[in-house]
């Protein structure tokens, strides 16, 4: 009788899994840390060069405010759109704040210095630099201490435990990995990388989160199961955005999101989920499986639910009876893209106002 080799490779997979996971975390980090000195670097000495040519001019505020003007919008031709006016006026403030290259502390990112400028008193800004790079804040963490006072709190206590906890607990779930940071607007406009994808990815992930509180709030039974949830195929591994199940019907909803027009290839792909999901998840006393393809572009939506041709006839007799029609989900569909966008429109409306702002003063 042969020895079960498979128990040996189930144990070994987790050791391989986090020796893997290691080396990704290592590279992750050390990209990290590169683009991040380099471009903290660039930017002090752009913000130096800056401050050193308006020096010579005759009326230094309106020279050095018609030059921001047309340094930006050189640069912005050949370099994108990371040379704004307001952020050339960050590389100057920044280097008016720390006027020495040498006590900058290479683990804060361009975002972190960016609120430690904005910070008039030179002890006050020096100590938060200190404190964000030993206690690894993220940006948030920064800007949430800033705003509640931690230096000038801790300075005025006799008793400084309870701040420092009250400063702990604030940061605990802040902490920044690097993930997150290499997908920083600031990292993607200093390459010249297009982040159009991630403005969209913003849009598909808020109509997605509004379309699950839609469904669950519809009182017709349906119950969150998973997103993003991974169906493994001889040709690779797919992500279906949404699942649920509905307990009146007794079956699985699987929702794909495409911001773009219908196509035969989405019908395939949503077939072809559907046709797995029965394979790989379905129970033996669940009803068959519910496809729904969601498609959503400028001024056309689309709403189509997809079923496997031998559950056509249960679709048409008792499905349809539960679930939200085509026309009520588009009609959601499209307040919800609608929705979105607005509230993104504004994020970047706040963002143009707060430029010229800065540069007005």
């Amino acid at each position: 009788m042969t020895s079960k080799q498979p128990s040996i490779a189930t144990e070994a997979t987790p050791v391989l899994l986090a020796n893997i996971r290691q080396v990704i975390n290592q590279a992750q980090s050390q990209v990290k840390h590169t683009v991040n000195s380099a471009m903290v670097q660039a930017y002090w000495h752009i913000g130096q060069l800056i401050v050193e040519q308006e020096q010579q001019g005759q009326n230094r505020a309106e020279y050095g405010k018609a030059q921001l003007k047309q340094l930006s919008m050189q640069l912005t031709k050949e370099y994108g759109k990371g040379f704004s006016s307001r952020n050339l006026a960050n590389m100057r403030s920044f280097y008016v704040a720390f006027p020495i290259l040498q006590t900058l502390s290479a683990k804060l990112s361009w975002s972190h210095y960016c609120q430690l400028i904005r910070i008039e008193n030179q002890a006050a800004r020096l100590w938060y630099m200190q404190e964000s790079a030993e206690q690894n804040w993220s940006v948030r963490a920064l800007e949430r201490q800033v705003g509640t006072l931690y230096y000038e709190r801790l300075l005025a206590s006799k008793n400084k435990q309870p701040v420092e906890q009250e400063a702990q607990q604030n940061t605990l779930p802040l902490a920044e990995h690097a993930q997150d940071y290499l997908r920083d607007p600031y990292i993607l406009d200093f390459l010249n990388l297009d982040s159009g994808h991630y403005q969209e990815a913003d849009l598909e992930q808020g109509i997605i989160n509004n379309l699950q509180k839609f469904l669950l709030e519809l009182g017709k039974g349906f119950a969150f199961v998973a997103r993003q949830q991974r169906i493994c195929t001889d040709d690779g591994d797919y992500f279906i955005d949404l699942v649920f199940y509905n307990f009146h019907l007794k079956c699985f909803m699987l929702i794909d999101l495409k911001l773009n027009k219908l196509t035969h290839q989405d019908v395939g792909q949503m077939d072809m989920y559907v046709r797995m999901y029965e394979e790989q998840q379905r129970r033996p006393d669940d009803n068959p499986t519910i496809g729904l393809i969601l498609c959503s572009e400028h001024n056309h939506t689309v709403a189509k639910y997809s079923v496997l041709n031998e559950s056509k006839q249960l679709f048409a007799s008792k499905y349809l009876t539960q679930l939200p029609s085509e026309e009520e989900l588009q009609r959601e569909l499209e307040k919800e893209r609608a929705r979105v966008q607005q509230q993104l429109s504004n994020q970047q409306k706040e963002f143009d106002d707060e430029e010229q702002r800065d540069i007005g003063l």
